[in-house]
This record gives C-alpha cells, sequence and structure tokens, in this order.
C-alpha cells in the first residue's frame, strides 16, 4: 500500500525565494531515488510573519521504501538542506496512510 511522506519547512521571509529554488531541485532529487512516485508542492498560507513555508507531499510505493529511504538516503537530503539554510530552517515530518473517500 502507498505511503505519503510529508514534510513542511519554514524559512525566514529573506531567504524565502532562494529556499524554493533549492527545494524544486530537492523534489526532483527525491523523485529520482527507489520507491518514489510523485510529489507535490504547496505554499503554506498560514506562515508566521517573517517566515515562508511549503508542504511537500512524497507518495511512496510502500513502507518498506520509505523504510529504506529512511535508512540510506535521508541524512544525506537533509544534510544538504541543513547545511544551506540552517540557521533558520524548521522541517516537520510525518507519515499518512491513504485512504479511499
Amino acid at each position: 500500500m502507498a505511503v505519503i511522506y510529508e514534510v513542511t519547512v519554514q524559512v525566514p521571509a529573506s531567504r524565502g525565494d532562494e529556499y524554493l529554488a533549492w527545494l524544486r531541485a530537492h523534489v526532483a532529487d527525491m523523485l529520482a531515488l527507489p520507491g518514489f512516485e510523485d510529489a507535490a508542492l504547496e505554499a503554506l498560507c498560514d506562515e508566521s510573519p517573517g517566515e515562508r513555508g511549503w508542504c511537500v507531499r512524497y507518495r511512496l510505493r510502500d513502507r518498506t521504501a520509505l523504510d529504506d529511504y529512511l535508512r540510506e538516503h535521508a541524512a544525506r537530503m537533509r544534510g544538504d538542506g541543513l547545511a544551506r539554510f540552517g540557521d533558520g530552517l524548521r522541517a516537520q515530518r510525518r507519515i499518512l496512510a491513504p485512504l479511499s473517500l
């Protein structure tokens, strides 16, 4: 069964354009990893003052693919963003199971 891996990030507004450009490339890199099927990028509408934020929802083939990502790739993929934007980057992650209506 597919899973959704959701990452919500916020950065200082002064770095928002730079971060968004980086994020688009990062999402493409994530989609090249095994098990990642697609992604949706959304802007947060309820940002805190002085911040900009986005939510990325990745659809993965199954929980095994997510576990493989977390074990084999997550530290490297997260590390690049932290190295560039760590001084103001806030991230929250959660795992969701799609349901039919």
